[in-house]
C-alpha cells in the first residue's frame, strides 16, 4: 500500500519535489538506489521482476503504484515496474492492457501526466500544484495521502532540508485505533509487509536534481541510505 505526494511547478525554486514510501513484502529481493549500468536510469530495482517503482533519468521522472481492485493482482500478468523503466529510457509506457491495475505518474521538463489502465485506459495532464497518489482510484484522497500532501505543502511554504520530508514519510499515525486501519498510516511498520524504503526527489530551478533513498528493515530500523545527483533539464 504505497503512498506518494508530488509538488509540480508549485514553487519557483523547486519545479519538482516528489516524496513517497514503497510498501512491499520484506522478503521480496530488492536492489538499493543507484545509477543503472545503462548510465541513464537512477532508481532502486525490483530483483524479482526487474523493474522499478520510482526513478529518474535526464529530464524524466516516473512512479507507479498498484491499484487495489477485487480479483487482482493476477500472477500471469506482466510486471508494472516496466512502465517506469520504459519511460525513463525515453519510450512511452507499453503493454498496459496486459498488466495488473496501476496508477502511474510520468513527468518530463514540461508536463506531468497521470495514467491508469483500470477500469479502462486513461491519461490526464496534471496542473501545477500538489498531487497525491496511493492505491485507490484517481482522485481518492486517502487518509495517508492527505497527510503526505499536507506535509509537502507545509514544506513548500518554507523549504528546508530533505530531513523534514523524511520525517513526514515516517509518520505512523493511523486513521483510527481500529485494527482494520493498521495499514492506513504513511509509514507501515510490519514484520511481513511494510515500508521498505522512503524516497525524496528534489529538482531545483537550475536544472539539477537529487534523489535520496532511505531503506528500512522489517522492524522499521534504518538499514541504509543512498543519494544520487542527476540532470533534469
Amino acid at each position: 500500500m504505497c503512498v506518494a505526494a508530488l509538488a509540480w511547478q508549485a514553487h519557483p525554486d523547486w519545479p519538482l519535489v516528489a516524496i513517497g514510501n514503497r510498501d512491499e513484502y520484506h522478503a521480496r529481493p530488492t536492489a538499493a538506489l543507484s545509477r543503472w549500468a545503462d548510465g541513464r536510469i537512477v532508481a532502486g530495482r525490483d530483483l524479482q521482476a526487474g523493474g522499478t517503482w520510482l526513478g529518474v533519468s535526464e529530464g524524466r521522472f516516473g512512479l507507479v503504484t498498484n491499484l487495489r481492485v477485487p480479483g487482482y493482482p493476477r500472477p500471469e500478468l506482466a510486471s508494472r515496474g516496466s512502465l517506469v523503466t520504459d519511460w525513463l529510457r525515453g519510450n512511452p509506457p507499453a503493454a498496459t492492457e496486459t498488466m495488473n491495475p496501476f496508477n502511474l505518474w510520468i513527468a518530463d521538463t514540461g508536463q506531468l501526466r497521470f495514467l491508469t489502465n483500470h477500469p479502462e485506459p486513461l491519461g490526464l495532464e496534471l496542473e501545477p500544484g500538489i498531487h497525491g497518489l496511493s492505491n485507490g482510484a484517481h482522485g481518492d484522497r486517502w487518509f495517508k495521502t492527505a497527510r503526505l500532501e499536507d506535509a509537502l505543502g507545509a514544506w513548500l511554504e518554507a523549504p528546508a532540508k530533505a530531513e523534514v520530508l523524511f520525517a513526514a514519510l515516517r509518520d505512523e499515525t493511523p486513521e483510527s485505533a481500529d485494527p482494520e486501519d493498521a495499514y492506513s498510516s504513511v509509514f507501515i511498520r510490519n514484520p511481513v509487509y511494510g515500508t521498505r524504503c522512503s524516497t525524496v526527489v528534489m529538482v531545483g530551478a537550475a536544472g539539477r536534481g537529487r534523489v535520496i533513498e532511505r531503506r528500512f528493515g522489517a522492524d522499521g530500523v534504518v538499514l541504509g541510505e543512498d543519494a544520487v545527483e542527476f540532470v533534469w533539464g
